[in-house]
C-alpha cells in the first residue's frame, strides 16, 4: 500500500491536512489524545516521501524518550535508516551546534557540561571565595536566580542586588573550568548566531524544514533559537490547555507569538480524543473552559460515554490511601486488570507516604518518578566525574570530587596550596598542579610534602587518556576502577555493610555495562568519550531507564511526571483547595497561577482512559496539626451529570462470607488446562 493510500486510511481529515500542508508556516493545535505523535510521525513520513532530503529536517522535542519514539516510528513507516535526519530535543541540538562553533565565543570544544550538582559546588565554591556565610548560601534559591537571570526572565532588583557578584564569579568559573551549565544549552548557540550571522547562515541553509513538539511548553529562548533557525517552513504542534510548565520559563503565549511573527501562517485543530471516553472528555471540557486566555476548542470522542466519575470523601489520608489500594485490587480481581493499568497522581510528591505505605500493606506492587537517578548516586557520580577529568582536565568541580577519593594523601591542607597557586596564576586547578610539579623549591617551599602525591593524581589521569579515542570505552572505565581500587575504598567507608558494598559496586558494573551496550550499537556513530558523557549529562531522570523494570507495576507520580503518559484507570488523589489549586502557587502567581493550576486538572483527568476516580479528603494533617479541607474549586466545574459519589462497600454478613470464601477455594480447586 502506497504512503498516500496509508494517510487517507488512518488519518481523520483535520490529521490528514496536518500531515500534508509542507510549505508555509503552520500552528496545530492538537487536544490532548488527539493523535500528535502519529501526526508528526506521518508528517515527516510525508516530507521523505515527496523528496526533501533527511538532512533538510529539523524535529524539536523536550525529552529523549520522545525523540526516540519519534524516530523509531519514522523508521517503522519508511523502512529506512534515518541516519541524516535529525530528532532531538533543544538541549541536544544546542551541544551539537556548540560542539561546532562554541570556539567562536571564546571556549575550547572540549567543554564540560555541569549538572545541578556541579552547579551547585560551583556556586558554593565562589561564595566561599567572595565570603558569603553558610547561612546566606541558599543554593536552590540562588540557582534558580541565576537561571531565571541568565535567561531574561529576572533581574539583578527587587532584593537579588547582592547575588549580582556572585553570579558574575560563577559566570567567569564557568569560563575558567571550560565548563557551561543546561541554561548555556540554549542561551549560547542564541549568543552565537547573534554574533556571527555566516554560523547562523549555514544552519538556516541546512535545515530548510523545522518542526516543533509540545510547543506550549516553550521557553522564549527556546521560540528565540527556533525563530533565528526558520521564518517560513515551521510546524508547530501543542495545545494550549496542556501548558503546566511556567515555573521552568514555559511560556504558551508564544502561540500567539507565533500567530504575529509568520505572517501567512495556516492554523489546524485536532479536537477528536482516541483516548477516553465522551464522560472523562465532558469533564476536562468542563472545567478547562472557565480558564479566558485560551483557543476555543471542545475535545471529542468516538468511544462511547463510559462509566460515571467517582468522586470519593475520605476521611483523612490514610483513609483515602487505603480506599486507592482496595480499588485497585478490586478493579484488578473484577476487570482482569494488570497493575500497570493503574496511574495514581498526585500535586505534591509530599503526599505519597500513605499512598506507599498502604500498597506496601496490601503487597500492590507500585513505582514512583522522582526518586534519585541512577546517574546521582555517589559511586557513579565518582567514576563519572574521573570520566570528567580525563575528557576535560580544567573541569575544577570534578577534579575536587575525585582528587582525593578514594584517598591518596591529598588532604585539605594540599588543595588549599593548589588552590592559592590557581588563583595568583589565574589558572585550573589541573594548570596549577602542572606549574608546582615543574617549579624547584625554593618557588614553592612547601610543595616538597604533597608533590610525589599531587605526580601521582595527575599521572593516573594521563595514564588513562587512552579512553579519550579508539575502541574498548567500557573495557578501560573497568581497568580504572580496579587501578584506583574502588572497591577496597567501598569496603572502608562502608565496614559494616556487607550488603551496602555490594549494591553500589553492582552499580558501577551496571553502569559498565550500559556503556558496553551503547557503544556496540551499530547505529551510534560517534563512541567517544565526549559523546557518551554528552549524553549521560542530557538524559533526563525520566529516561534513565528504559521501563522495562516497570513493567506490573502501579505508577505513582505527581501530576507534573504525568504529562503524555495515559492509563486505563487513574485515581487523582488530594482534589482540595490548598493542593488543587496549590496554595504556593496561587499566593505567588494569582489569577495566571489558577488558570495554570485548572490546566494542571485539566492535564490530571484527561490521563484516564476507561474510568476515573477523584478523591477529596475532609481532614488532612498539616506540619503537626489535623486541618479541616474544602474540596477543590475545579470539582465544582465538572457537570454534575458525570459523577457519581462512591460509597464504601458494606459489610457482608457471615453467611455470605462463607459463600465467597466457598466459591473461591473452587475455582483455586480447578485443574488448570494447559492451552495448546
Amino acid at each position: 500500500m502506497s504512503l498516500e493510500q496509508t494517510l487517507k486510511d488512518q488519518l481523520n481529515p483535520e490529521q490528514y491536512r496536518a500531515v500534508t500542508t509542507i510549505e508555509g508556516p503552520i500552528l496545530i493545535i492538537a487536544g490532548a489524545g488527539s493523535g500528535k505523535t502519529r501526526v508528526i510521525t506521518y508528517r515527516i513520513a510525508n516530507m521523505l516521501e515527496k523528496g526533501i532530503p533527511q538532512s533538510q529536517i529539523l524535529a524539536l522535542t523536550f525529552t529523549n524518550k520522545a525523540a526516540r519514539e519519534m524516530e523509531d516510528r519514522i523508521k517503522e513507516l519508511t523502512g529506512k535508516k534515518m541516519q541524516n535526519l535529525t530528532i532531538s530535543t533543544f538541549h541536544a541540538f544546542g551541544v551539537k551546534i556548540l560542539r561546532q562553533d562554541i570556539d567562536k565565543l571564546g571556549y575550547r570544544t572540549n567543554f564540560s557540561i555541569y549538572d545541578e550538582t556541579d552547579r551547585y559546588a560551583l556556586i558554593k565554591e565562589t561564595g566561599r571565595e567572595l565570603r558569603f556565610t553558610t547561612e546566606s548560601l541558599d543554593l536552590y534559591k540562588i540557582g534558580g536566580l541565576f537561571s531565571d537571570v541568565k535567561t531574561g526572565r529576572k533581574d539583578f532588583s527587587n532584593g537579588n542586588e547582592i547575588y549580582k557578584e556572585l553570579y558574575e564569579g560563577y559566570q567567569e568559573g564557568l569560563k575558567l573550568y571550560n565548563a557551561v551549565d543546561f541554561d548555556d544549552l540554549i542561551t549560547l548557540p542564541i549568543k552565537l548566531f547573534r554574533e556571527h550571522p555566516d554560523v547562523l547562515a549555514q544552519y538556516k541553509e541546512r535545515y530548510r524544514y523545522i518542526m516543533v513538539d509540545e510547543f506550549q511548553d516553550t521557553s522564549h529562548q527556546q521560540y528565540e533559537m527556533m525563530h533565528l533557525l526558520s521564518d517560513r517552513n515551521v510546524a508547530v504542534v501543542g495545545d494550549d490547555d496542556q501548558s503546566i510548565y511556567s515555573w521552568r520559563g514555559a511560556d504558551y503565549m508564544n502561540i500567539v507569538n507565533f500567530e504575529h511573527d509568520f505572517p501567512g501562517m495556516q492554523e489546524i485543530r485536532l479536537e477528536q480524543n482516541y483516548r477516553s471516553t465522551g464522560t472523562i472528555l465532558a469533564a476536562a471540557n468542563g472545567v478547562i473552559k472557565h480558564n479566558t486566555n485560551r483557543k476555543d476548542k471542545e475535545l471529542w470522542s468516538g468511544n462511547g460515554d463510559g462509566k460515571p466519575i467517582e468522586i470519593f470523601m475520605p476521611e483523612n489520608e490514610a483513609a483515602e490511601a487505603d480506599f486507592i489500594a482496595e480499588s485497585i485490587q478490586g478493579i484488578c480481581a473484577e476487570e482482569r486488570r494488570k497493575y500497570d493499568d493503574f496511574g495514581v497522581l498526585m500535586r505534591a510528591n509530599t503526599q505519597s507516604r500513605p499512598i506507599e505505605e498502604a500498597f506496601l500493606e496490601a503487597n500492590i506492587p507500585y513505582t514512583m518518578s522522582g526518586g534519585t537517578s541512577f546517574f546521582e548516586r555517589k559511586e557513579i557520580k565518582d567514576v563519572i566525574s574521573y570520566l570528567r577529568v580525563i575528557s576535560n582536565h580544567d573541569d575544577d568541580i570534578n577534579l575536587l570530587r575525585i582528587i582525593n577519593t578514594p584517598r591518596r594523601g591529598i588532604g585539605r591542607a594540599t588543595i588549599e596550596a593548589i588552590s592559592d597557586v590557581a588563583k595568583n596564576l589565574d589558572c585550573s586547578l589541573w594548570e596549577a598542579m602542572q606549574d608546582i610539579i615543574a617549579g624547584d623549591e625554593e618557588r614553592y617551599p612547601e610543595s616538597a610534602r604533597f608533590r610525589d602525591d599531587i605526580i601521582g593524581f595527575v599521572n593516573l589521569i594521563e595514564e588513562n587518556k587512552n579512553m579519550l579515542s579508539g575502541k574498548g570505552l567500557a573495557k578501560k572505565v573497568r581497568a580504572l576502577v580496579d587501578q584506583i581500587a574502588y572497591l577496597d575504598y567501598l569496603i572502608g567507608e562502608n565496614p559494616k555493610s556487607e550488603k551496602a558494598v555490594r549494591f553500589k559496586f553492582m552499580n558501577i558494573e551496571s553502569l559498565i555495562r550500559s556503556m558496553e551496550q551503547w557503544e556496540n550499537n551499530p547505529e551510534n556513530q560517534d563512541t567517544s568519550l565526549y559523546a557518551y558523557l554528552n549524553r549521560i549529562t542530557l538524559l533526563s531522570r525520566d529516561d534513565m531507564d528504559d521501563g522495562e523494570q516497570d513493567k506490573g507495576k502501579v505508577n505513582l507520580m505527581t501530576v507534573h511526571a504525568s504529562k503524555g503518559l495515559e492509563f486505563p484507570v487513574v485515581f487523582i488523589a488530594g482534589a482540595e483547595d490548598g493542593l488543587m489549586p496549590h496554595a504556593r502557587a496561587v499566593e505567588e502567581g494569582g489569577d495566571a497561577a489558577i488558570e495554570e493550576e485548572r490546566r494542571l486538572f485539566y492535564v490530571a483527568v484527561t490521563r484516564a482512559r476507561d474510568r476515573l476516580f477523584i478523591s477529596s479528603c475532609i481532614h488532612r494533617r498539616k506540619m503537626n496539626a489535623t486541618v479541616e479541607c474544602e474540596t477543590s474549586r475545579f470539582l465544582d466545574e465538572i457537570p454534575e451529570n458525570l459523577i457519581t459519589y462512591h460509597e464504601p462497600p458494606k459489610e457482608v454478613d457471615a453467611a455470605t462470607a462463607q459463600e465467597l470464601l466457598q466459591n473461591m477455594l473452587k475455582n483455586l480447586a480447578k485443574p488448570r488446562v494447559p492451552k495448546i
